[in-house]
């Protein structure tokens, strides 16, 4: 299932690390990188190399992922040899130049998981697809890249305002400035076309619910599948609004159901004309349904 809710939570933290266990989170972003000072990553990594191995993946409540170091700070590579044993679900790939930054991390963990017994191919990559200033230039490029590790991608804000030198990422009204809503419509596309998961980025406030409920059902309109959380208290709000309501999956059956009895490439519905784009829309609906109906039956099962 392509989680809704992606936690990020610091991993050199014992304490938040089960905190966010308990928050219904589909993923756990375990962070080795901004959240952790350097002093503290050599800690961080054996934290969260235990915390993985005390909870091997068939009896894991939620999926499990990594924060890397980026690629050129030096530290990626010591950051998988110490993580991947433990077989993380994945990698988070911070500040990806592109296809081929996401490859070469595709290499690193070939040759780590022959190395340490690892099921090849079990660990995934999430890119941060934008955070650079040449990155957004390659998102397009995901789709022929042909990265059978790539799960999805995603977009951030803060560190590619760093990049050009932009002293705010919003605009007057208080939404995304020009250059943000352009990057983020970007991995909106560059993901289906590369056949992955589309998450938006972070809401900053996680006090305010209300606003990132809009900002969730905007996105989820949109057709992005899932979202980056930065505090506990966002995951149900992201889980609610990423999940088809009682009343899409109940339209998407009266759609399926019309265009069956019909046999014909376009039908009318409560005084609407609906054509095959609306049939594989809710046909979407449901098996993303049926997706969080089994994930939601196998975490309620006793831990073995």
């Amino acid at each position: 299932m392509n989680p809704r809710s992606w936690l990020f939570c610091p991993g050199d933290s014992e304490k938040k690390l089960a905190k966010a266990v308990e928050s219904g989170a589909d993923a756990i972003i375990l962070d080795l990188e901004d959240s952790v000072a350097g002093h503290a990553k050599d800690a961080a990594r054996e934290l969260v190399r235990r915390f993985l191995h005390e909870r091997p993946r068939q009896a894991r409540s939620a999926q499990f992922w990594v924060r890397i170091n980026a690629l050129d700070t030096g530290l990626a590579l010591t950051d998988l040899s110490a993580i991947v044993e433990a077989s993380p679900d994945g990698i988070m790939l911070p500040k990806a130049n592109g296809p081929a930054d996401v490859q070469k991390t595709s290499h690193y963990l070939d040759a780590l998981e022959a190395a340490r017994g690892v099921t090849p191919g079990a660990v995934k990559i999430l890119p941060v697809a934008t955070e650079t200033a040449i990155a957004p230039f390659r998102l397009g490029d995901y789709a022929a890249a042909g990265i059978a590790r790539l799960h999805g991608l995603t977009w951030g804000a803060e560190d590619l305002a760093a990049a050009i030198g932009a002293s705010t990422n919003i605009d007057e009204t208080g939404n995304w400035a020009l250059t943000y809503r352009m990057v983020r419509a970007l991995t909106l596309l560059a993901a289906n076309a590369a056949g992955v998961q589309a998450i938006d980025t972070l809401y900053v406030d996680f006090r305010d619910d209300a606003g990132l409920a809009t900002s969730c059902q905007a996105a989820c309109a949109e057709g992005f599948t899932g979202r980056i959380a930065i505090h506990p208290a966002q995951v149900a709000t992201i889980n609610a609004c990423f999940s088809p309501s009682d009343a899409e999956i109940a339209f998407a059956h009266r759609v399926i159901e019309a265009f069956s009895n019909a046999g014909a490439g376009t039908i009318g519905l409560d005084g609407k004309m609906l054509d095959l784009p609306h049939l594989a829309q809710a046909q979407k609906t449901l098996a993303r349904a049926e997706a969080l109906r089994q994930a939601d039956s196998i975490h309620k099962r006793p831990s073995p």
